[in-house]
C-alpha cells in the first residue's frame, strides 16, 4: 500500500469537490413527492396521448395543478394512480 501526500490547499480542494458532489446526489435523490411533471412529461412517462391524459383529469383519476394553460403532475400522484391499478400476478399451474 502506497501513500500520497497532499498538499494543504490540495487537500482542501478535494473535500470542497466531494462536498459539491454530496450536494448534487442529495439533490437528485429528493423524494419523488417532491416533484412535479408538466403535462408533457406525464404523457412522455405513462406513454398516452393528451386526450387520455385529458380524460383521466376529468375522470378524477389523476390529481393535478393547473396555472394558466399549463398542468402539473406530483409524482406522488402518479404513483398513487399506478399502485390503485396495480394487478398481482395470477398463479401459473404448470
Amino acid at each position: 500500500m502506497s501513500a500520497i501526500i497532499l498538499t494543504e490547499q490540495q487537500y482542501k480542494d478535494l473535500v470542497s469537490r466531494l462536498d459539491e458532489l454530496n450536494k448534487k446526489l442529495e439533490t437528485q435523490n429528493q423524494k419523488p413527492q417532491n416533484t412535479f411533471l408538466d403535462n408533457q412529461e406525464f404523457i412522455q412517462l405513462m406513454n398516452i396521448s393528451k386526450r387520455t391524459a385529458q380524460t383521466w383529469r376529468d375522470e378524477g383519476k389523476i390529481s393535478f395543478s393547473q396555472i394558466g394553460s399549463k398542468i402539473y403532475y406530483q409524482m406522488s400522484d402518479v404513483q398513487k394512480l399506478l399502485d390503485k391499478n396495480y394487478n398481482k400476478a395470477f398463479n401459473s399451474r404448470r
